[in-house]
């Protein structure tokens, strides 16, 4: 690995100025009180809640007090659904909830000590919750660079951490709206680029153990994370020769392939218990539709939130895909990247809610770090060096100005078109005929 400040000094600042958005959009800023576990967060997090403190986990009969006091669910509890046998199932999954307890509990102790309601739901909890993304993002980060110095020089490293966070909508996901999973996902995508560079440096049961875990945990947070595995499965195995050396190690080592998929069931086994004791069965439909052979290319492309329109540095992160040659993860980026993107762009529900960009894609930027810092590489040994850099300043710069446009609802989370983002593009104030641009409220 090569060593370097520069890197590190990237990690750190990025993470200072992810906490200093978190800061900037709440109420130590003038802001409305923080409320992070509400829409769809509210069912993530709400496993906690119901086991720790108001011991209901099936019916939930607290649920409605909570949110009349708090106001969390968006108006409809969705984030329940009614079963037979007088139980509500909770719709998403518990993974989350598993990554948020030591913070939960945190923000418990904290509650009893200030005299806020031990509910947690108080500002404590909220402000514990709020940190937690920010303290896995700053490990990935840390995980990542090691990753990436490996590969790459001190400088293309620095410039990789720093626009993949700050350039996109990323900052948003892992700083103010953030106790949804993308933080949390992109912090375990970054652990599992680590644990597999490891244990193909050096086969153990430690890091076999990790690789398992972390791809149980990632499933079990939302189970199309399962798409992880393509990462340790294809790592190495970009030419034939490194092929065959990787599976003679696997070979080799078989207990280790072993101990990853008692890992990672062990890490699936709390959603299991959950819907046995709630619904009954071991497995419950939580229900999803797919558009598998009609995919939401909009998702990409379209003016309400498409990626490559309201985050274009995205654009470079994709095209670093043809700069991969000769890297051992090329074939693990690459097959992850397409079928994860198929994933996300066939969801029947495009719009993925409010969001800023496309939300879902975010956790994948820890992926994508690999072929962007590619990119980066081969630019900043070319003529093209300045272009890139002077482009990738604009860029970041045009992100962060959108990002305090979308927290001031310039940039409307669900009604923008291309007319309405040409009318607002870095206009922090526009006018009324401007807003009147905006799409009809979706039905």
């Amino acid at each position: 690995m090569r060593s370097g400040r520069l890197s590190l000094l990237a990690v750190v600042i990025t993470t200072l100025v992810l906490g200093w958005t978190r800061i900037e959009f709440s109420e130590l800023r003038s802001w409305t009180p923080m409320k992070v576990t509400q829409w769809d967060a509210l069912g993530y997090y709400q496993y906690l809640p119901a086991v720790f403190i108001h011991g209901d986990i099936g019916r939930q009969e607290w649920l409605e007090g909570v949110d009349s006091l708090y106001q969390l669910s968006g108006g409809t509890i969705y984030q329940v659904t009614e079963l037979p046998n007088g139980n509500r199932a909770m719709k998403y999954f518990c993974g989350i909830a598993i990554l948020q307890a030591p913070f939960f509990g945190i923000g418990h102790v904290a509650a009893g000590i200030s005299g806020a309601p031990q509910d947690g739901f108080s500002p404590p909890y909220q402000w514990a919750i709020a940190l937690s993304p920010l303290v896995y993002c700053f490990i990935g980060l840390l995980l990542l660079r090691v990753v990436l110095l490996r590969y790459f020089s001190d400088a293309v490293t620095a410039l990789t951490i720093v626009l993949l966070i700050l350039a996109t909508n990323a900052i948003q996901y892992i700083s103010v709206d953030n106790a949804q999973t993308h933080g949390y996902l992109f912090a375990l995508y970054a652990a599992q680029l680590y644990a597999t560079m490891r244990w193909h440096d050096r086969p153990s049961r430690t890091t076999a153990a990790a690789v398992g875990c972390l791809i149980g945990l990632a499933t079990v947070s939302r189970p199309t994370e399962a798409l992880m595995l393509f990462i340790p499965v294809l790592w190495n195995t970009h030419t034939k020769e490194a092929a065959r050396a990787k599976w003679t190690t696997v070979r080799a080592h078989r207990g280790h392939v072993l101990i990853a998929f008692a890992c990672g069931f062990l890490a699936f086994m709390p959603q299991l218990i959950y819907w046995r004791i709630v619904t009954g069965t071991w497995v419950y439909d939580v229900g999803s539709k797919w558009d598998f052979l009609n995919p939401h290319w909009r998702v990409l492309v379209g003016g309400e939130k498409g990626w490559f329109i309201y985050t274009p540095i995205t654009v470079l992160m994709v095209a670093g895909l043809f700069f991969m040659r000769g890297k051992p993860w090329r074939k693990s980026v690459l097959v992850f990247t397409l079928l994860n993107t198929w994933l996300i762009i066939a969801w029947h529900d495009w719009h993925y809610g409010g969001s800023y960009s496309s939300r879902a894609l975010v956790q994948s930027y820890a992926v994508l770090a690999l072929p962007f810092a590619a990119l980066l590489e081969r630019a900043l040994a070319s003529r093209w060096k300045w272009p890139v850099l002077a482009a990738s300043a604009y860029l970041l710069g045009v992100n962060l100005f959108q990002i305090k446009q979308y927290n001031n609802t310039v940039i409307h989370y669900d009604r923008m078109n291309f007319a309405a983002y040409r009318a607002i593009y870095l206009d922090a104030d526009p006018t009324p005929e401007d807003r009147a641009l905006l799409s009809p409220e979706r039905q």
